[in-house]
Order: C-alpha cells, then structure tokens, then sequence
C-alpha cells in the first residue's frame, strides 16, 4: 500500500499544488519516506477536506478508495501536531529516535519553499517540528544506539548471524546512494574490513573508499551481482529499482553458505519498493528480512528508550501547547487588517473634504504636509488597540486576553464581515476555476 502510493520528493511541489487545487484545501504538505506515506493539510471543511484528498490519493494511485480508507489514519488539530512533533523526534519510527526522519522533515520544507500551497500555517507546523526533533535528541539522548533504518538493518544481520562468525562474514551491499552508504558506514563501525559494493557507476562508491581509507572496499558493476551474490553471506540491498532484483529463481541456484555463518544466505532489503522478491523466503538456504522486519531490532533495550519516550512525550506536550498557541494567535490578523483598512477609509475620506475646502491651487507641499498630519494622527490612535492585539502566543493568559481584545475591537468597530470567512474563500476557488 505504501508503495503504490509513495510520492517522489521530485513530486512534493506538484502534489502541494494539486491539493490546494482542490475546493476544501487551502495548505498542503506531503511527508513521503520508505516508512509513511502522510499527507498534512488545512481545511475549510474537516470531513470534506478528508474526503477530497482521500479521492485524490485514489486517483493518482490507482488504488479504490474503500481499500485507501481501510489503512489510513486520519489525525486531526493537536492531534495532528502533536503526531508531527512525535515524527520528528523519532518517536513513531521503527528504530527509537531514528535521526533520518528529521532530515526529510527538513527537506519538506526545504522543497515547500516558495510553493503555493505551503503556506504559513503548514511551513510554521513543520519549522516547529524540526525545532522540537532537535530538542528531544539533544535533551534525552534519544538517539544513542541504533539510531536509523540502515543501522538498524545491520544490527539485525549480526543478531542473525552466529557471534563467531562477525568478523569473516562475507558482506555485500547493493547501492551506494544514502542509503547504502550508511550501511556500509555502519559495518564499518561494528568492525567490518571488508565488503563488496555494487552500484550502477564506481563514482559514489571511489567517495565512500576515500572517506573509508582503513576498509577494503571492492566494486563491481551491476551484470556482476548475481555473481558477487554468491560469493556473500550477507547482502544488503538498497536501490531506486522499481522493480525487484532478486527472485526464487536467482537464489535457488547459488551455493549454499557455511556453516559457521548459520547456513542461511541473508537478504537485508532496505528498499521501498522492494529490491526482494518475498518468494526468495521459499529456497531453503536463503532469508529475507525488510523494512518492516527492522521491528525485531527495535525491541532491544526497550525499557530504557520507553524511558526516553516519556522524557521526549512531556517536550512535546509543552512545545504542542506553544505551537497551537501560536496558532490561536493568527486569529487577530485578519481583525488587524480590518481595523486598518477601516481606519484608512475615515482618513481617505475627510482627507478629500479637508483638500477640497482649502481650494485646487493648494501647494503640493501643503497638500503632503495635511497628509501627513493625518497619517500621524490614525497611527498614533491604532496604536494602543494594535499593541493589544499582537501576540506571540508563547503566553496563554496574553493569548487569552488578545482572543477577548479581538471580539471587543469587531464589536465596537462593526468588523464583522457580512459573508462567513469559509463561504469567501470557497466562492473564491470556483471563481479561478
């Protein structure tokens, strides 16, 4: 399911305008990764707003939408922001604290730069979010161990293989973009000397040798995999193939492994989709473990990282109150802009009478001089109420009091616009179209 609706980064932008093309949609982002699919949107309407993306997923993968509705989890206001901030400290990874979901929550906004669609409150949620990954990791060590998807996938091949076998296992990685580069960096770290890399070109892999000096590291092109599977124990693969590389029929005729490696010939997959057929399980001396297998590794030291789990939940707790804060907060815009215009109205107008009484041969000087008096005299009144209208939100009572403000300014000045603020805003999107 994942799969078959996964969104290329390359497609962010296209998804955002696509979405915000739809009637109830008015800010979108898309969080795309080997691991969740998310979409995060504001709504005009909560259930059309869910409806409407839930067609759209549909139409552009292909799948039913009662098959859509059967997976997807649906989270919203708080909800939503707190589970953002909850991705973002790795909370809701396979691996505790994972630090590679930060850097693609980075790269959303990164890549919604300049994107119609990725407006204020989306681009304030996911800046919030960074913030609040970076200071779970740097307050409750979260990330100490196993800290993402590749070094997961390494730890689980050595909890597979027998102890002894450790160092002389015969490891081969298949990819050498991110993703295998981490793997094989992670390797290294548990003590590996040697490996086999094969990657499309030798570019990549010559960088990761020149950064790796102590670790032999021998390539082979792409027609050489079958070959170099054979000769390994353990193979990790991680490529941007759309189709698998390996099925029953390539593994069932490799020779069989040592017995002082357990025997069993490992996949590693790490990619989405898939670089393994699930029926390569069926050859009797070969395994294959995937992304979602990388649980049984999550499930090593658990006490302590649930420990840093609630130590992260309270961080997160404050920070979500803060961020809806700041949300409550932009509610005054709108009554700021009002007052204004309604302020510049007055002015424009007993300005034109004022000039018109003192005749058309007024100097210019007179004329910008009147101007000016009058611009001086409805900033210095706007001033008090806009002061009691700006708010942070970083403080609840301030906030409170700015909300009451708010009310008591529409009132007074009769702000409230004739036309519900939804009704405008849909009659405009059917208007451009």
């Amino acid at each position: 399911m994942r799969e078959k609706l996964a969104i290329p980064e390359a497609e962010w932008p296209r998804a955002i305008e696509e979405l915000c093309g739809l009637n109830h949609i008015e800010e979108a982002a898309v969080l795309s990764t080997c691991n969740r699919m998310e979409i995060y949107v504001v709504a005009l309407s909560q259930h059309r707003g869910v409806k409407e993306v839930t067609e759209w997923m549909s139409k552009t993968s292909g799948i039913p939408v009662s098959e859509i509705c059967e997976h997807q989890f649906l989270l919203y206001n708080k909800d939503a922001t707190q589970h953002l901030f909850e991705v973002s400290a790795g909370l809701d990874s396979l691996v505790l604290g994972e630090g590679q979901i930060l850097a693609q929550v980075k790269q959303v906004v990164k890549v919604g730069q300049g994107v119609v669609g990725f407006g204020r409150n989306i681009s304030g949620l996911f800046k919030h979010a960074i913030s609040v990954g970076k200071r779970v990791r740097t307050e409750t060590n979260i990330a100490a161990g196993a800290v993402s998807v590749s070094s997961a996938a390494v730890e689980l091949a050595l909890m597979k293989l027998p102890e002894s076998s450790h160092a002389t296992a015969r490891m081969l990685v298949i990819g050498a973009g991110k993703m295998g580069k981490l793997v094989i960096k992670h390797l290294v770290a548990k003590g590996c000397t040697k490996m086999v890399i094969v990657n499309r070109s030798e570019d990549r892999v010559a960088a990761v040798r020149e950064e790796l000096k102590d670790v032999e590291i021998i390539y082979k092109p792409l027609d050489k995999m079958l070959a170099c599977a054979a000769e390994a124990d353990v193979i990790f693969t991680s490529t941007a193939s759309e189709t698998p590389l390996f099925f029953k029929e390539h593994v069932k005729d490799l020779p069989s492994v040592g017995s002082e490696t357990g025997g069993l010939r490992l996949f590693i997959d790490i990619s989405v989709p898939r670089n393994v057929g699930s029926c390569v399980n069926d050859v009797e001396n070969a395994r294959v473990y995937n992304v979602d297998d990388l649980k049984e590794v999550v499930a090593a030291n658990k006490e302590d990282r649930l420990r840093k789990a609630m130590e992260a939940q309270a961080i997160i707790a404050e920070e979500s109150r803060q961020f809806e804060a700041w949300r409550d907060s932009l509610e005054t815009v709108p009554t700021i802009k009002k007052l204004r215009a309604y302020a510049e109205r007055i002015r424009a107008g007993e300005l034109d009478k004022c000039l018109s009484k003192m005749g058309e041969d007024i100097p210019k000087k007179t004329r910008r001089a009147v101007d000016d008096l009058s611009r001086g005299i409805v900033n210095k009144l706007l001033h008090g109420p806009m002061q009691h209208l700006r708010c942070d939100g970083s403080d609840s009572r301030t906030l409170s009091e700015t909300l009451e403000n708010m009310h008591a300014l529409n009132r007074m000045f009769s702000l409230e616009i004739e036309v519900a603020v939804l009704e405008q805003k849909l009659r405009a999107k059917t208007s451009q179209k």
